[in-house]
């Protein structure tokens, strides 16, 4: 298995529809198209050196055989390359990124776009009649709630999970608004500020009267205030306290990432956003599922070495905002640094997308920031979270492995020595420092 560093050598998404807005008509594979060929392009990588394509979805219905391979075939990639797609619920678009990394690491693939999306817009109603149907109505299924939504082994919806863990974590209604409300007027601040242009490609939806450019994200509700939440009527539990302004949206978009060695972009010249070093998975009970992010984050920073106090950067995905106040509140990290651009709540929750879009959006912002240690995290339904820990990426010097001349405020007594000694070459220096040289220079290292 490879040793070497895995980096996101570019990434991109689309912006996030409203449900029934306007991707109301885009199958998933179209969004998903357009990221492909974005992340190939902005890395300035042809289709053809890709190995393999994984993309993560939860709502394939209705779409046709294998989506992940529609996207790919419509964004150009040749057919002898390949592409799946998976699904792990709303941790589908963080877990194909893993996947890809994996693929990598253990020398199958050198090249992997990974990835998610979603077009919850359009996921079918069904019905079983291969057996006949006797007179009278039958019962059409939404496969949207069904096979998305609704907890496969208590039979209710993931707003009654909410619920369940706002009784447990004794979260009060204003609690929750208050938070959906932050979330909100933080994404309409960076909406306005332009700090989501980076991570977006346009998408050119066919109308009627004509072409229309979707490069904004629609769901986040400008002049949001509390009083306009603390109307809302509780959605799952009459008696509850979870509603739709404190619960993430129904949407559609897609997001991808390319990945491939430290090694392999500084043969290329290219700057990555970042390593992706190490990710978790775990599990906790359906019954509270949003609590997943616990386990998931206290197990990839275990395998970090960090604490909470070392991370300068988190995207937690809001499900709900029951949920994202109780993982807040276990885990004890800075608010300040949580979803500083707002969360799901504001920009929405595609969910076979959102793994991908939230470290889109984390590895965007570390960069904007100049911080070199951020995680991303999610809640999946039936019980489980994902975690993904990311830092700083060693710059690349045209074409060449790390320049020997780039030195860390911090370092190891190897390194110090061997740095007395004599001039050190580039190969040597990724060899004592492990790759972890942060930039921009000046900054600590992570050692």
């Amino acid at each position: 298995m490879s040793t070497q560093s895995i980096v996101v050598a570019s990434a991109a998404r689309t912006a996030i529809g409203s449900f029934n807005g306007s991707f109301a008509a885009t199958p998933a594979h179209e969004l998903g198209a357009v990221v492909i060929k974005a992340v190939l392009q902005r890395a300035g990588v042809d289709a053809g050196e890709l190995d393999e394509l994984i993309l993560g979805q939860v709502l394939p219905a209705g779409e046709g055989q294998n989506p992940a391979r529609q996207a790919a075939m419509k964004a150009g990639i040749p057919q002898d390359k390949t592409a799946w797609g998976m699904n792990q619920l709303c941790g589908s678009g963080l877990r194909a990124v893993a996947l890809g990394m994996q693929q990598i690491a253990t020398g199958d693939a050198n090249i992997i776009v990974a990835g998610g999306m979603e077009s919850m817009s359009i996921a079918p109603h069904c019905a079983h009649l291969r057996a006949g149907v006797k007179m009278g109505d039958f019962k059409m299924i939404d496969t949207m709630i069904k096979d998305g939504l609704m907890d496969a082994f208590y039979g209710y919806h993931m707003g009654i999970t909410a619920e369940n863990i706002a009784r447990k974590w004794q979260l009060s209604r204003e609690e929750q608004d208050e938070f959906a409300l932050r979330s909100q007027n933080k994404a309409e601040a960076a909406q306005k500020a332009g700090k989501f242009a980076d991570e977006i490609v346009p998408f050119i939806v066919k109308t009627r009267k004509g072409d229309l450019t979707v490069d904004q994200d629609e769901y986040i509700r400008h002049g949001a205030t509390l009083d306009s939440i603390a109307k809302l009527r509780p959605a799952f539990d009459k008696d509850g306290t979870v509603t739709a302004g404190n619960a993430s949206g129904i949407n559609d978009g897609a997001a991808a990432t390319l990945l491939m060695t430290e090694a392999e972009a500084g043969r290329r010249g290219i700057q990555p956003l970042a390593r992706v070093v190490s990710w978790a998975t775990a599990g906790v009970d359906p019954q509270i599922m949003g609590t997943g992010p616990i386990p998931a984050s206290r197990k990839a920073l275990e395998k970090a070495g960090w604490s909470v106090g070392d991370v300068e950067l988190v995207e937690s995905n809001e499900a709900f905002a029951a949920q994202a106040c109780a993982v807040n509140k276990d885990l004890g990290w800075d608010p300040s640094i949580v979803n500083v651009n707002g969360g799901a709540i504001a920009v929405g929750h595609p969910i076979g997308a959102s793994g991908a879009r939230i470290l889109n959006t984390l590895l965007f912002e570390m960069k904007r920031r100049g911080v070199s240690k951020g995680l991303a995290t999610l809640c999946i339904g039936g019980g489980m979270g994902i975690t993904a820990r990311s830092a700083a990426a060693t710059r690349t010097s045209s074409g060449n492995a790390p320049s020997p001349s780039m030195t860390c405020s911090r370092t190891t007594s190897s390194f110090r020595s061997a740095m007395t000694a004599g001039p050190i070459d580039s190969a040597s220096h990724s060899r004592m420092h492990a790759w972890r040289c942060i930039l921009p220079p000046g900054r600590e290292c992570m050692s």
